[in-house]
């Protein structure tokens, strides 16, 4: 696809059928959940080439309205709550659609400090990046929060924004009304004053726009930053260097941006003290942050209940798949003896559910002596302790040892043999 699209031709190009097609293809690629009218991408696709049709008709004839969004609330790990905004999928076909428009006319002009939602970018890059920054001696940070981003963002302001790079009114009339439609909570529409919701396609486009705002002056006043969506953190080498451009940071993005600093979770601390991205930076080097650790040692427990109805086999498989995801993410930490930690609590867990499987002493004692311990330490199955301190003995630990997770190596009760399916994955290493 071109990278330089004729302004002029933006609209037309949005409505052609080519366009709507690519963004129903990457909304179905994306998944996600139905909007206010309940209709799914399998049926939008069961009915394809008349959705497509009908949204081609209404956006030529301008009577393309976009639906209220499905306000969704998402806990966050530290407390309180992420609110998302489900469009219906027509809409997110057209949001797609148009950012696959706009994104090549803005992306070129974005900062090389902005690493979130842009092609060819991660989380990663921004933390070794800033890193890098702070080796080179700049180890104090202007950690910045800002309250609300999403729910505060100014549409007046957007819209000009977008206007500098962007002349066809038809465009900026359709975003507006895309920013204006509303929101369904409880069955009632509420409308949409400011703010972009989290959870449309075009939201991480918008977001970068209205904060390269911030970028640029931040580039203009010579200061060295990283910033991955609203999380952005800025490296200068001295606490009063530091507390001076909190100050008047602060005042810049709630005077001219029109949003809020949220002063209680913004900080001027040394590195290691600061979270970025769910790392730190410690001594020069990479490590997960302390509330990234507690966050995945409560979801192993959450993954691990007591008395559940579950089989062993369906909680290995749910463990398996967020770990995966989890260790992929976390394996730029330069202490692998984080992940150790993880790996070890989950197999205590696990060790602890399979000696709670035995219903009782006598039970225990027969499966330990069965995988090979000596009936003299398989006899501490008969002693008063419980559940999770059994999962820490020598005896539970030779029966159920580090490989056997990984491999289900040998002579395993029947169902050891489906546990070793859920552990033939790289990141399983067997630890001592």
């Amino acid at each position: 696809m071109s990278q330089h699209i004729e302004d002029e031709r933006l609209f037309e190009n949005l409505c052609y059928a080519s366009y709507l097609r690519i963004g129903f293809e990457q909304v179905k690629e994306n998944k996600g959940k139905p909007g206010i009218d309940g209709v799914n991408i399998h049926d939008f696709e069961f009915r394809l080439e008349e959705e497509l049709s009908r949204l081609q008709q209404e956006l030529l004839n301008w009577t393309y309205k976009p639906s209220p969004v499905r306000r969704v609330e998402i806990p966050k790990p530290q407390g309180g709550v992420r609110r998302l905004g489900i469009p219906t999928v027509r809409d997110r076909v057209v949001q797609t659609a148009l950012k696959l428009l706009l994104e090549p006319m803005f992306e070129p002009h974005f900062s090389p400090h902005s690493y979130g939602f842009r092609p060819g970018r991660n989380p990663h890059q921004a933390v070794q990046a800033a890193q890098s920054i702070i080796n080179s001696g700049k180890s104090y940070v202007v950690d910045i929060d800002l309250e609300k981003f999403f729910d505060r963002i100014h549409h007046d302001r957007l819209i000009a924004r977008i206007g500098q790079r962007i002349t066809d009114k038809r465009i900026l009339r359709l975003i507006g009304l895309m920013l204006r439609s509303g929101i369904m909570i409880n069955g009632v529409v509420v409308r949409s004053e400011e703010g972009t919701m989290q959870g449309g396609p075009l939201s991480p486009l918008l977001s970068n726009i209205v904060l390269d705002e911030l970028d640029k002056e931040l580039e203009k006043r010579g200061l060295e930053f990283c910033r991955f969506a609203d999380d952005c953190n800025i490296f200068v080498k001295s606490q009063k260097a530091a507390e001076r451009v909190m100050e008047t940071v602060s005042q810049f993005i709630e005077s001219k941006l029109k949003l809020k600093v949220n002063r209680a979770k913004s900080q001027v601390a040394r590195s290691e003290r600061v979270k970025f991205l769910g790392f730190t930076v410690v001594n020069g080097t990479i490590a997960i942050a302390r509330k990234a650790l507690q966050t995945a040692m409560d979801n192993v427990k959450a993954l691990t209940p007591r008395g559940t109805n579950k089989d062993i086999e369906t909680t290995l498989k749910s463990i398996n798949q967020w770990y995966v995801g989890w260790s992929n993410y976390f394996s730029l930490s330069h202490y692998p003896a984080q992940l150790v930690k993880i790996e070890a609590h989950i197999r205590r867990r696990l060790r602890a559910r399979l000696v709670d499987q035995q219903k009782n002493k006598r039970n225990l004692y027969r499966t330990l002596v069965k995988r090979g311990v000596s009936p003299k330490a398989a006899a501490v199955a008969f002693t008063n302790r419980k559940r999770w301190a059994l999962s820490k003995t020598v005896a539970v630990s030779r029966a159920y040892p580090n490989d056997w997770f990984i491999k289900g190596k040998g002579q395993a009760i029947r169902s050891d043999q489906k546990l070793a399916h859920w552990f033939e994955v790289s990141q399983w290493v067997s630890l001592a």
